[in-house]
């Protein structure tokens, strides 16, 4: 860091960088000083509400003390200490992002040519080695999905795999729910029949955000698991045409889902999901629990479906798709809000059977989060 100026009477001060000059505002510093009077030691959690701060809050003095930066803040008259390493990673004075659909830092856009580099984590590894643990979770927020190999082959086994970072969340289909397949199935429920990729669940609201299948028996020949990265479905799509990628951000479709007594889940969301900032932040796809569209306008009701119908061509194309083969005591996990999933068709004879359940991914990035900010004190 170089030289301090303050600005506008105090309004704010501005910091000459190597990254060129960032400019901070009072009220914005005071909020977020880490004093023991503003912050609570042990969680970091602010101890004053923005009700306290004046509104007449000015910056008073500055300067530049090693790797601090000192600030008297008026009418207070208290001075705080900030880290100038602090202040340099939360720096708000940027250019705003004009295009909409951009995706955030340490998300990896991928189609087929992830085949060949599938992020794939040892159970018995990650359950044992927070290193390894720490690099499976990265990549699962990376590429929002990941696969396990090597886990226990038993009923339940995939809430060891959700205790490695999170928390199963229970819905109407309870902790868990079954999906077992006979390709010459006597019930037509256990059918062989391929899916679409499709997103979980999209009727809730919100959405469970993360889904674990766990495979348990797999004798047929074929059934072959693939996901697609709904997120570069829908840039694929804005590149090809934008109005119909704005169009599916625009407008909600309507989810739902009746089959059971005492259920009746529905949801109001757009299919290709923005932030209100154009940050690409959620993809909802699944013909199947699809409701009648009404909330879009007569006069773009065509250039809708006609949208709607082309996004679901880019997630159909094999160019698109990535697919492994679970077998007894492996699995694979999806980001649900990003990572559409399904399954290839079967032939001959067999059976595939596979427990799934939904938690949330706050709790996968939360503990990876942890980890990573246990690496400097492990490297010391």
């Amino acid at each position: 860091m170089g030289t301090v100026t303050i600005k506008d009477g105090g309004a704010y001060l501005t910091l000459e960088t190597e990254m060129g000059p960032q400019r901070f505002h009072a009220v914005w510093l005071r909020d977020n000083a880490w004093d023991a009077e503003t912050r609570a030691p042990g969680n970091g959690q602010r101890l004053i509400a923005l009700r306290d701060i004046s509104p007449d809050i000015r910056i008073e003095a500055a300067e530049i003390a090693g790797t601090a930066l000192n600030v008297t803040f008026a009418p207070e008259g208290k001075t705080i200490s900030y880290d100038l390493n602090w202040l340099e990673a939360h720096a708000y004075d940027r250019p705003t992002l004009t295009e909409t659909g951009w995706t955030a830092p340490g998300v990896n856009i991928w189609d087929e040519r992830l085949m060949a580099n599938v992020p794939v984590g040892d159970f018995g590894a990650i359950s044992g080695d927070v290193d390894a643990q720490r690099d499976w979770l990265a990549k699962v927020a990376r590429y929002g999905f990941g696969k396990l190999t090597g886990g226990p082959v038993e009923p339940g086994a995939l809430f060891k795999v959700v205790d490695l970072f999170g928390y199963v969340r229970e819905t109407n289909y309870g902790r868990h729910f079954e999906v077992r397949t006979e390709v010459n199935p006597t019930n037509l429920a256990y059918t062989g029949l391929g899916l679409q990729a499709h997103t979980d669940n999209p009727y809730r609201d919100p959405v469970p955000t993360v889904q674990v299948l766990y495979c348990l028996e797999s004798s047929a020949a074929g059934g072959e698991n693939m996901v697609v990265d709904g997120f570069a479905a829908a840039l694929r799509l804005r590149e090809e045409n934008p109005d119909w990628f704005d169009v599916l951000t625009k407008y909600c479709a309507r989810f739902e889902y009746a089959g059971e007594a005492g259920v009746r889940l529905r949801s109001r969301r757009p299919m290709i999901e923005l932030s209100p900032d154009g940050e690409l932040i959620a993809v909802r796809f699944n013909n199947r629990s699809a409701a009648a569209i009404t909330d879009v306008p007569f006069d773009d009701m065509a250039t809708y479906y006609a949208a709607y119908r082309r996004l679901g061509e880019i997630i159909d194309d094999p160019a698109m798709e990535v697919t492994f083969r679970l077998n007894p005591g492996e699995c694979f996990i999806v980001d649900n809000t990003r990572v559409l999933h399904a399954r290839k068709g079967y032939s001959g004879s067999g059976t595939r059977w596979l427990q799934g359940c939904y938690a949330d991914k706050d709790g996968l990035l939360s503990t990876l989060a942890a980890l990573e900010h246990q690496m400097p004190e492990a490297a010391e």
